[in-house]
């Protein structure tokens, strides 16, 4: 079964993608920042990261780039959720090294698709 990180630090936003994940039968790990998603991809490399783009210290677009510089994180999808919903923040999104940008409020059938399509475990 694949393992989701979820990169998000409002509860509830984080409660309902988890519970998405969860419902379509995958496994989830969560984090609330930058610094606690990279010990927790230390401790388990995920199938793929659904990361907000704003978030604590870092922003979701600095962290996604930092993750695609490394080689031991490279190759995992990474999906940025944001309220920002401008063109231009799905183009610099993607521009970052994201495998796909879904505006929030997050529609779970799209968040679902969209991690299948990308995770090949």
């Amino acid at each position: 079964m694949s393992t989701i990180l979820v990169v998000e630090d409002t509860m509830t936003q984080a409660e309902i993608i988890t519970g998405s994940l969860r419902n379509a039968g995958f496994n989830t790990i969560l984090a609330t920042n930058g610094d606690e998603a990279r010990t927790k991809i230390s401790q388990q490399k995920p199938s793929a990261i659904v990361m907000d783009v704003v978030l604590p210290n870092e922003s979701g677009f600095e962290l996604c780039r930092d993750l695609k510089d490394k080689p031991e994180t490279k190759d995992i999808p990474i999906i940025l959720c944001s309220t920002k919903s401008g063109e231009m923040d799905k183009f610099w999104g993607m521009k970052q090294g994201a495998s796909a940008y879904l505006t929030k409020p997050v529609d779970a059938a799209e968040l679902i698709r969209t991690i299948k399509l990308l995770v090949k475990d």
